[in-house]
């Protein structure tokens, strides 16, 4: 298995001074289309959508289930990530987000979603890898929380579990990382929980950004032997062959985001090259009208 980190995105240039940052809208599109590679399976995710409340005892399942009324629409959802960020967002940017919302939306308001860390890490991951070379670090945190709060869940919950994940898993091996069933700690307790709801004793709903949580910590802990992602599935009761897909599309995500930012990064260059010719024209004007008014003045 490649590691992810060999996935990563190229930055894609800076602001200039105030100006507005304008991304071109072929490089958006371009993104956005491959984007959709990376969907959850949207008409499955509708039908899941909670109706009722299970009538079980089990208070973890409850938790995870929603009543009609409590499910927003997803106009709700994205309205409430307007309101929350409503400065002007690159469209290469943008244009990604909303797309990633609507299909998160869907996947936040099924039956049986339960947030965990292993998926909280996955979001992380792909959010800090699509928004690398944002313009600002501040407007990206801020993007960040409005995005999260938009689905009603807590951003800073999702950056603590994520952290605490990738430093545990530094500090693993291929051999430690899989036994965890064995092993006692903060973590590992997590992780048998997951095992013991995706093997059917609670809720659990598999995602591509549970994939991603799995892909990172097994790249942090340098496990990066195909057998290891099998042993940590069948420890996990995970469905390797999901995993494996899920791996291809995201891989194929990151090399599709990785050209169309590209593509971006020349359209930048393309304008400041510009700006850079005009000013370097209107200096040389400058320069001639300051000759020729002295050399009137002189003349007088």
């Amino acid at each position: 298995m490649a590691a992810v980190s060999s996935l990563c995105f190229s930055a894609i240039g800076q602001s200039y001074g105030d100006r507005k940052f304008n991304a071109s809208s072929s490089s958006a599109r371009y993104l956005a289309s491959n984007f959709r590679g990376f969907r959850f399976r949207t008409t499955l995710l509708y039908q899941s959508v909670g109706v009722g409340v299970s009538t079980t005892s089990s208070a973890s399942l409850v938790h995870c289930m929603c009543t009609a009324t409590d499910v927003p629409t997803v106009s709700e959802t994205k309205s409430n990530f307007l309101k929350a960020y409503n400065r002007p967002i690159p469209s290469v940017y943008n244009t990604v987000l909303q797309e990633l919302i609507v299909q998160q939306h869907l996947m936040r308001y099924k039956r049986t979603y339960r947030y965990d860390a292993v998926f909280a890490l996955g979001f992380v991951t792909v959010y800090d890898q699509l928004m690398e070379g944002y313009p600002s670090d501040e407007d990206r945190d801020a993007i960040f929380q409005a995005y999260i709060r938009a689905l009603k869940e807590d951003p800073q919950q999702y950056r603590i579990d994520a952290q605490k994940l990738e430093e545990w898993a530094r500090a693993q091996t291929s051999s430690s990382l899989i036994e965890f069933p064995s092993r006692d700690g903060e973590v590992e307790v997590i992780l048998k929980d997951i095992a013991e709801r995706a093997g059917g004793k609670g809720s659990f709903s598999y995602s591509r950004f549970f994939a991603v949580g799995l892909f990172r910590l097994l790249e942090l802990a340098n496990a990066t032997e195909p057998q290891v992602l099998e042993k940590l599935c069948a420890a996990l009761n995970i469905n390797k062959r999901s995993a494996d897909r899920d791996l291809d599309v995201y891989r194929n995500l990151l090399s599709k985001l990785v050209q169309a930012k590209e593509l971006l990064k020349e359209y930048v260059d393309r304008e400041k090259k510009k700006r850079e010719e005009r000013s370097e024209s209107q200096k040389a004007n400058e320069a001639i009208q300051k000759c020729l008014g002295d050399y009137q003045y002189i003349s007088q």
